[in-house]
């Protein structure tokens, strides 16, 4: 905030996206960084933290907003700048009540998570935090759907397997990959399926459910081995296990292209195709559409 703040203490008007430029610039981001998204994948994380250092300086009456997308600093925000601050946070911008009122206002009802937002100024934004903890749930119900995959049968698992690669859109329909998987066990195979509806390719299929231990460089090796004696160039080994890191390093220097799904990508799989999970709640995140309130 204190950055932006400064460069707005000319007086003039600034667009925000001229701004998120000249900011990335003065931290000396590299293009790796500016390209960062949020876990959403909507929004750069960088321009995220600046439209929310606008916002907040904003609620506190610091700068103005004089036309879309643009501001100005305030006379209040110039007597900040006068006092010189070191920085610009939550806890200092509390001095101002149009900016504690706000903070009222969006505060969660709990009351021990508003002793925690006192006690320790919020650095994340509100986009931030709110992904924070969907990754944290995430995370959880990733190990409790891994723990219950390892535990069903090997029947079971088969069908799970047809059922998320289905749903990534492989193997055509549902009674197509059913048919073309499971059971099979032919040379270290347990099935064929279609990379697309129209069969232009095929991906060859060896599934694991294994409670422990890990999947070396000599199962991978039978598997590529199976492959080459069907002249297939595609292959997916999938566990519920984990791979070491010798069979990571031997797929990466193959002809052949095998894909090493482990649990911990399986479960994530499972998720993100809503395979074996279902939806409890949704949230909705608006922003201003600035078109509707334009007069041109």
């Amino acid at each position: 905030m204190l950055p932006l703040l400064k460069r707005a203490e000319d007086g003039a008007e600034h667009s925000l996206q001229g701004e998120i430029e000249a900011l990335a610039e003065f931290f000396g981001l590299t293009f790796e960084e500016r390209a960062e998204m949020l876990p959403s994948g909507q929004q750069a994380r960088f321009n995220n933290r600046v439209h929310w250092a606008r916002s907040y300086m904003k609620q506190a009456r610091l700068i103005e907003n004089t036309r879309r997308s643009c501001f100005k600093i305030t006379q209040r925000g110039k007597d900040l700048l006068r006092e010189n601050p070191q920085l610009i946070n939550m806890r200092l911008l509390e001095r101002y009540p149009e900016y504690v009122q706000f903070k009222e206002r969006k505060r969660d009802e709990n009351d021990s998570a508003r002793r925690e937002e006192v006690a320790a100024p919020q650095e994340q934004t509100p986009e931030e935090l709110l992904e924070q903890s969907y990754r944290i749930v995430n995370e959880a119900l990733a190990i409790e759907v891994l723990q219950r995959v390892k535990e069903c049968s090997p029947a079971f698992f088969e069908r799970l397997v047809v059922e998320l690669l289905v749903k990534m859109g492989y193997g055509g329909t549902r009674q197509d990959a059913g048919r073309a998987i499971g059971g099979s066990g032919d040379e270290g195979i347990d099935g064929i399926i279609n990379e697309d509806r129209l069969g232009l390719d095929a991906i060859y299929i060896q599934a694991k459910r294994w409670d422990s231990g890990v999947v070396g460089r000599p199962e991978i090796m039978k598997f590529v081995g199976a492959l080459q004696g069907k002249r297939a160039h595609k292959g997916v080994f999938i566990t519920t296990s984990c791979f070491t890191k010798d069979s990571q390093a031997y797929v990466e220097n193959i002809s052949n292209k095998v894909v090493l799904i482990d649990g911990a990508s399986l479960a994530r799989l499972m998720l993100e195709n809503n395979v074996g999970v279902s939806s409890v709640r949704s949230f909705d995140i608006k922003r201003i559409d600035s078109d509707y309130f334009s007069d041109e």
